[in-house]
């Protein structure tokens, strides 16, 4: 909002986006489960309805629950797929048509650093969130000349809830866990969500206009490929 956009935005917690929503000054808000059919349409309806169209679309769900791949029972698979691909399949599926008519669409995939190198214990989000990435490389082609950009963000150590919730997994205090974390990133410290926020404002931007296909790491160095 601060680069004067007008914010939808959506959780599965009424009460929680509504605060937020109120908090940030955002132009609306509604509850959805972006892991169920159904929800997902509702809500771009919603969103295209309150603010008179879809110029920029940022998908992000949460995350699966951590775990090894054996320590992860098949039936979490299914609900992964519907959180994670799924829901990003039924966005794009939804607020194509509107992003088409903007004449300067946007599709940001939030996915993570585990893109490019895995994560342990977080076999399914590894897995799911690749899939997302293949997704939006796939869809950066398919839409180019339609004036849609697609990139995906890879964030690390961005002090979020869910780093909150993979910290307090362990055995012992998980504000120490939290304290080793931050001191084994590069810079020594944990991104601040307004950094990554910075991030996808520019790919939401016109001055990235030419870059599509792509993501974009935002891990403070995490990432030890060479691309």
């Amino acid at each position: 909002m601060a680069e004067g956009a007008k914010v939808f935005i959506s959780s599965r917690d009424e009460a929680a986006i509504a605060a937020a929503g109120k908090a940030m000054g955002a132009a609306g808000w509604q509850a959805a489960d972006v892991g169920k059919a159904g929800d997902v349409e509702r809500l771009v309806e919603a969103v295209v309805v309150k603010l008179g169209g879809l110029d920029v679309l940022v998908v992000n769900a949460g995350g699966p629950p951590p775990g090894t791949f054996q320590s992860t029972p098949l039936e979490a698979w299914d609900a992964a797929y519907q959180l994670t691909l799924m829901s990003a399949v039924r966005l794009v599926h939804a607020g194509l048509p509107h992003l088409k008519q903007s004449g300067q669409g946007r599709v940001v995939f939030i996915t993570s650093v585990s893109v490019r190198q895995p994560i342990p214990n977080i076999a399914l989000s590894n897995s799911l969130r690749a899939a997302v990435t293949g997704l939006a490389k796939t869809l950066s082609r398919e839409v180019g000349r339609d004036g849609i950009t697609v990139n995906c963000l890879a964030p690390d150590k961005i002090l979020t809830d869910r780093i909150r919730q993979m910290a307090g997994t362990g055995v012992g205090d998980p504000e120490a866990a939290l304290k080793r974390m931050a001191e084994e990133a590069p810079m020594g410290r944990f991104g601040e969500p307004s950094e990554f926020a910075a991030a996808c404002a520019f790919l939401c931007s016109r001055q990235a206009g030419y870059i599509t296909g792509q993501t974009l790491g935002v891990d403070g160095g995490t990432l030890l490929g060479v691309h």
